[in-house]
């Protein structure tokens, strides 16, 4: 998303390399109702995509993101001015990642392919992106009446990874969260009242990834997703601007921070869109308490993480 919203100096970005098709058959693949199998309906407009069905007819994510690493490959060596490398991609990625290197500073982009259809969401969002109270019924019901996203993501919990599962993604829908905030239309707006929501997503990515750098291995489960889908929940849980006053920033970041100690210590962050799914499972217990440990000794020391 934006990179407004990024903390220090921006050096990650990402881009949704997006490829509009028709409708699709979607079979769940585990009960997360976050990865699927994706088939073409009878007769499909997209006879181009035929050669990127595996034996089953599923369309194969591996199989297109090779062909668009080929590509990208090819390309990124008629690029003379700048020095532009195509990295090795970590196993079950959706992301083929550039490394531009160009004085005064590298920067890393993520291209990501997501196919784009245009039909109805499927069931397992039905009770999630509860934000009624927080930016109204009709804005979420805008929301869901919007495109739905897949990425090739491979889903690790397969039995054999074969590489044809598809992840929902909802990063259009976050933004636009991001972006408009406010209960209130003009929270933020130019002449509008201040609230400090922004801050304090900063300041929890900013605090997890200082802590990532420092305890690489042990962290790596973790990223900048928990803290956002923390962040979402936490503005519904105090949905008005009232809640995130700008001058209450202290305050407000650490009850945001408790909600996130709270997740962590019972193992369980329901993905926003998808409450069914869990993003701090069981099985990564000695993980989220490690990062507790972590985070309740910043907390009990005055953050000294902050004034490095």
């Amino acid at each position: 998303y934006s990179h407004t919203w990024q903390i220090s100096e921006p050096n990650e970005f990402d881009i949704m390399l997006v490829m509009p098709v028709s409708r699709l058959q979607l079979d769940e693949c585990d009960d997360t109702g976050a990865y699927y199998y994706l088939t073409f309906k009878r007769n499909p407009k997209e006879k181009h995509l035929s050669k990127f069905l595996d034996e089953d007819g599923k369309l194969s994510a591996f199989k297109m993101l090779q062909a668009l690493k080929e590509i990208i490959k090819r390309e990124v060596k008629n690029i003379k001015n700048v020095e532009v490398t195509v990295k090795r991609q970590k196993a079950g990625s959706p992301a083929i990642t550039l490394q531009i290197k160009n004085p005064p500073a590298e920067i890393s982009v993520d291209i990501i392919l997501t196919l784009e259809v245009q039909q109805s969401w499927p069931p397992s969002t039905q009770d999630g992106l509860k934000i009624e109270q927080w930016l109204g019924r009709k804005v979420r019901a805008d929301f869901r009446n919007k495109s739905l996203y897949l990425v090739a993501k491979q889903n690790k919990n397969e039995k054999v990874l074969r590489g044809n599962t598809w992840r929902l993604s909802f990063s259009h829908i976050e933004k636009a969260m991001l972006n408009n905030h406010g209960s209130s239309k003009t929270c933020c707006e130019s002449d509008g009242p201040k609230c400090c929501r922004k801050g304090c997503l900063k300041l929890l990515k900013y605090l997890l990834e200082q802590l990532k750098m420092t305890h690489t291995k042990k962290l790596e489960k973790f990223c900048s997703y928990h803290v956002k889908t923390a962040f979402f929940h936490s503005c519904v849980i105090w949905p008005n601007d009232t809640d995130w006053h700008s001058g209450d920033l202290d305050h407000c970041f650490q009850k945001y921070l408790r909600y996130f100690v709270d997740c962590l210590k019972k193992s369980h962050l329901p993905h926003f869109f998808i409450p069914q799914y869990n993003l701090l499972s069981l099985e990564n217990k000695a993980s989220s308490n490690f990062l507790l440990e972590l985070i309740n000794k910043e907390w009990n020391n005055g953050f000294p993480i902050f004034q490095e």
